[in-house]
């Protein structure tokens, strides 16, 4: 947790608000593709890719 504080300590001093769509989409999709590993709609993710 000290990781993402510190993160989101140097988007508020150093003004880089853009980096944060880019790090929740890169969350998002890594989050998407360790949840459907052992699932049954795993082929179908892997298409969209």
């Amino acid at each position: 947790m000290s990781f993402l504080k510190e993160f989101l300590e140097f988007l508020r001093v150093r003004k880089k608000y853009w980096l944060l769509p880019i790090l929740l989409v890169l969350v998002l999709f890594g989050g998407l593709i360790i949840l459907s590993q052992g699932s049954a709609i795993a082929p179908f993710i892997y298409t969209i890719f």
